[in-house]
């Protein structure tokens, strides 16, 4: 069967031709992956992450931080070999075929574009918390809330979506310096958090550790909770995305994707083990006893209960509300600023990785329109037609869908990715011995198998109906690949 791979010297040789400008350095990569993974998953997804494992939810980053880590070190393998544009999709592209490429970067629309719309809506959270607070200005729910959780439209997390849109036009670089800026304001944040909340850790609030179990079937317990706050850590690999704009690609992709994700992991158990040693963090319940999904309008309902209201798991904004409960409530005006203003940043690096990924099926003419689609500005270097399409895209759902929701739909993505490029490094190790390596993934016959145990136990974690949506999603992007991509790309010539 001829799988349609396409020679890594050739993957090379195209991107040179027609190649982004590079401009990127180690110190800006690991920024822009700390950019991308400090964000809604912590800043907004502890509330959910403690709704489906209580104190379990500590156990439950250090599962996905665990599972992110073995990942990462095959990823770095494959970004150093593969200095280009396109991430999981290049890399699947060369050692799988086309097939299982396309499939990958459909996949990557829902991590990086759903992502986008999923932090767009934590940040509004933040956003309308700090309108209320400082400035006595009331959001009506209708205008804060999707239509799944029972408003009209999230208007704030439509508008910062085109704001950050707006940004990525300009230009890479320009970018990227307003990154790292947001990015000293989030590590400021967290540490300040870490600061107040840890001196008054108390040892009883982690009792009952495991209120739902580990793993039931329907997304809550310990493992729905990993399977969920995964989300937090997704993003680390989008620095893989800026290769083709790299100075040095082979030293400082490495470094920017394990650094970073290092430097992360430290952090959240920092905060999770704040969150739950200072105020607890207890799932809610119905009357019956049987514990709620979180992004429910009966979840929605539950929390509106006075016995509720101070309950971690019901805050859109857990880390303000937690200092709030300890009395610090200047300093919890300065968490809600801080989310405020650092969260786009990871909108920006989320639609930078999304962008990037289109940019290169484009290019490689599998998608519709592929000339206009790959066209890259003369100004300001980037592929600007892709940016406003998938600006606009993320408009609409950061509008109308919930948080958790889009963090589930954006891990299914992600998961079968990360899956993939294990899949891959091992493959290349067999086909390719002797092909040059400036990163080597360390007993990779043991990350590698690990890291694919990893993401799908996590995936078969997810709710049942994310999964249900992943199926489908990737059923539509087959129907579009048969109908167009198949016959028009450049390796059905050669057939």
């Amino acid at each position: 069967m001829n799988w349609r791979i396409k020679p890594l010297d050739e993957i090379l040789a195209n991107a040179e031709r027609r190649s982004l400008k590079r401009s990127l350095g180690a110190f800006q990569l690991t920024m822009m992956g700390v950019g991308a993974v400090i964000g809604t998953g912590i800043f907004v997804l502890t509330a959910e992450a403690a709704q489906k494992a209580g104190p379990g939810m500590v156990l439950a980053f250090i599962i996905s931080g665990f599972v992110c880590a073995v990942a990462a070190l095959c990823y770095a393998e494959l970004a150093s070999m593969v200095p280009v544009s396109g991430s999981a999709y290049t890399y699947s592209y060369a050692v799988l075929g086309e097939l299982i490429a396309w499939v990958v970067g459909w996949a990557l629309i829902l991590e990086y574009a759903v992502a986008a719309s999923a932090v767009s809506v934590g940040w509004s959270k933040y956003f309308v918390g700090l309108m209320d607070r400082s400035l006595g200005i009331h959001i009506p729910e209708a205008f804060s809330r999707g239509i799944v959780e029972g408003g009209v439209m999230n208007v704030p997390a439509a508008a910062i979506a085109l704001l950050v849109t707006a940004l990525l036009l300009i230009g890479t670089r320009e970018s990227a310096r307003v990154n790292a800026f947001l990015v000293a304001i989030k590590i400021a944040a967290l540490t300040l958090f870490v600061a107040l909340a840890l001196p008054v850790f108390n040892a009883d609030n982690f009792e009952p550790f495991a209120p739902n179990g580990f793993w039931d079937g329907t997304g809550l317990g310990i493992a729905g909770a990993a399977a969920s706050i995964f989300f937090a850590y997704t993003g680390f690999d989008a620095v893989s995305t800026a290769a083709e704009e790299t100075t040095n690609p082979q030293r400082n992709i490495p470094i920017g994707l394990i650094g970073s994700l290092a430097f992360c992991t430290v952090f959240y158990l920092l905060v999770s083990a704040g969150v739950t040693g200072s105020v607890g963090s207890q799932p809610i319940a119905d009357a019956a006893g049987r514990m709620l999904a979180p992004g429910t309008q009966e979840f929605a309902m539950a929390c509106q209960l006075p016995q509720n209201l101070q309950q971690v798991a019901c805050s859109g904004e857990p880390l303000a509300h937690v200092l709030d409960l300890l009395g610090w409530n200047k300093f919890s005006q300065l968490i809600g600023l801080a989310a405020f203003l650092a969260l786009p940043s990871v909108i920006l690096v989320m639609l930078f990785g999304q962008t990037r990924i289109f940019f290169v099926m484009a290019r490689d003419r599998l998608l519709p329109f592929h000339d206009k689609l790959s066209t890259v500005h003369p100004k300001f270097h980037t592929p600007h037609i892709l940016t406003m399409i998938t600006g606009a895209a993320v408009t609409v759902f950061a509008a109308f869908f919930p948080v958790g929701v889009l963090a589930d739909i954006t891990n299914s993505g992600t998961l079968f990715a990360f899956l993939t490029v294990s899949l891959g490094v091992m493959v290349l190790r067999v086909r390719e011995p002797n092909r040059p390596r400036p990163f080597t993934t360390p007993a990779i016959w043991l990350v590698g198998p690990l890291s694919i145990a990893g993401c799908g136990f996590l995936f078969f974690s997810l709710p049942p109906a994310t999964q249900l949506t992943f199926l489908y999603w990737t059923l539509a992007g087959l129907v579009i690949y048969f109908a167009y991509g198949f016959r028009k790309s450049p390796l059905a010539k050669s057939e």
